[in-house]
């Protein structure tokens, strides 16, 4: 039996306009790059770590 990947769903709801270089890059390293974009994301402490430097530009849901 194999372990289902657990999976987070991200939607991008802040502008990166006038925002820092590393959190425009975080946000694109996501996949982000337009406003209410979403993706659905493996939940790993890598991603987990780049949501959380995003967390005011961002919503995350369990895609679960």
């Amino acid at each position: 039996m194999v372990d289902a990947i657990k999976k987070v769903r991200v939607t991008q709801t802040g502008s990166p306009i006038r925002r820092q270089a590393d959190q425009r890059a975080t946000l694109v390293g996501l996949g982000l790059n337009k406003m209410n974009k979403t993706r659905e994301l493996e939940d790993t402490p890598s991603v987990r770590g780049m949501l959380n430097k995003v967390k005011h530009l961002v919503r995350v849901e369990d895609a679960g």
